[in-house]
């Protein structure tokens, strides 16, 4: 028999050779991320005319392949990194991080068990007891679990809550949370089985914030009915708005209703870095579970969302099986098996990523750059009250701020001044200068900005206002 090359295999020089192209272009991605534009557009039909083809069935040079999607698929994606990526959450990663990304990959280690890779395990440990720590939360009792992202981890604690304040019948359980609480809380309570009258969402005030006089009523309104309140989720810095609800308050009544108490600080959590975090938000401490996101202002690269819990038993018991085919992996009860504590068996090494870009930068970087986010954001803030075009809607608070251009000059209905913020949005985003989306606030449309990238300067953000004075000129321009 014909002696042939082991499948997908090259050399050690060819390897070399294609790392080094692989690192060359991340590196640039870096370096030059500013002579770059960070918006990309494509239809349906053009992504088709680019990449549709039947499944290859030969071989095509490794060189080949690796050119055609640095240029067709890498240089036309949009770049959420880039320090004119303001809208949604942007993601401005580090090198090292996706170094790290790189190492796991590479190395194809599997972190579900500890016998699998007690290293991969150990570091989750140590990088989930670093993150307890800087939130108050308990060190030997407490514990937690790296996720996908922010949408994994609050279905985590949801189905956690349920488990433990209700068991096997949550058939009367009633959840609260606000109408600015983060979209992927109802997605969880939807997969998770929950009916839709089973879920009070409570209105805001006029800061955006918990309307505590509300939920005290709904609560009390849903015992009188028979049912079961057992869990709140409150928001620690919305995405909307930035908004940190009242915590301290929600806490004790959550303490005094014996409620689960939730906190998604998946966007504002790493605000605690910032030199009055402990006063940005206060009462974080008090949460039985906590939603942050390393992959937004803890500046890694996607994918690591992170849940901690007040007592990691509450995990185990929620979660653990017991497969025939894994009962010679089950270790002693200090080797914890994070398939254990969440819903992945098979997991990624997210913690590697997280652990090297703490241990290269350390955490004084991280807190010198949420203060300048926050400190921008503010300074943006004073320059759109000295303007006589713009008009803020809701002030800067935690790196976001909400803003529209309002012609006072001319007098123009509410329907065409939504009309001509979200025109300055399109004609913006059509430029692909900026990434600048819209948002509704107070039933009006107004643009968003929200200001994590340690990379993004005031000029950045005078020159994209400067554009978008020019397109609202062209709007009033055609009335």
């Amino acid at each position: 028999m014909k002696k042939t090359t082991p499948a997908f295999t090259l050399s050690k020089e060819a390897m070399i050779t294609y790392g080094y192209e692989v690192v060359d272009a991340i590196a640039e991605h870096f370096d030059n991320m500013r002579e770059k534009l960070p918006v990309a557009s494509g239809s349906r039909e053009e992504m088709d005319d680019l990449f549709l083809e039947d499944i290859p069935a030969h071989p095509l040079p490794p060189e080949t392949v690796l050119q055609f999607v640095l240029e067709k698929v890498m240089a036309k994606s949009t770049n959420v990194a880039h320090p004119r990526a303001f809208s949604f959450v942007p993601g401005p990663s580090n090198f090292i991080g996706a170094m790290g990304d790189a190492l796991a990959s590479g190395y194809n280690i599997f972190s579900g068990g500890w016998a699998a890779s007690p290293v991969a395990a150990e570091l989750e440990i140590v990088t989930i007891t670093w993150l307890l720590k800087l939130f108050g939360l308990p060190k030997k009792k407490g514990g937690g679990i790296f996720t996908s992202g922010g949408s994994m981890a609050n279905l985590t604690a949801i189905a956690t809550a349920r488990r433990v304040k209700c068991g096997d019948d949550f058939s009367n359980a009633v959840i609260y949370m606000s109408d600015q609480a983060h979209s992927s809380n109802i997605k969880a309570i939807r997969t998770l089985g929950f009916r839709k009258d089973q879920v009070r969402i409570i209105p805001t005030d006029q800061e955006f914030k918990f309307g505590v006089s509300k939920l005290k009523n709904a609560i009390a309104k849903d015992r009188l009915l028979g049912l079961f309140p057992f869990c709140l989720i409150a928001t620690a810095g919305t995405t909307n708005t930035g908004t940190v609800d009242p915590l301290s308050e929600l806490a004790a009544i959550c303490k005094q209703e014996d409620l689960w108490f939730h906190i998604d600080g998946a966007y504002g959590g790493a605000a605690i870095l910032a030199h009055n975090g402990s006063t940005l938000l206060k009462g974080i401490k008090k949460a039985d579970s906590l939603t942050v996101d390393p992959h937004k202002w803890f500046f890694q690269p996607y994918e690591i969302g992170c849940l901690l819990i007040r007592n990691h038993t509450w995990l185990k018991n929620t979660f653990t099986e017991k497969p025939e085919y894994l009962r010679d992996v089950e270790g002693n009860t200090s080797e914890i098996n994070f398939y254990d504590h969440g819903i992945e068996l098979t997991r990624r090494f997210r913690a590697l990523k997280f652990y090297m870009t703490l241990k290269t930068f350390g955490l004084n970087a991280f807190k010198e750059a949420i203060d300048y986010n926050i400190e921008l954001a503010e300074q943006v803030e004073d320059l759109l009250r000295n303007s006589r075009h713009w008009e803020v809607i809701s002030p800067a608070t935690l790196a976001v701020i909400n803003f529209r251009y309002n012609a006072f000059q001319k007098v123009l209905s509410e329907e065409k001044l939504d009309a001509l913020n979200q025109y300055i949005s399109q004609k913006v985003i059509a430029s692909k200068e900026a990434l600048l989306v819209t948002t509704v606030l107070n039933k009006q449309v107004v643009l968003r900005m929200c200001l994590i990238n340690p990379r993004t300067t005031l000029e950045d953000i005078t020159d994209t206002l400067s554009l978008c004075e020019g397109f609202a000129n062209e709007y009033l321009e055609q009335l």
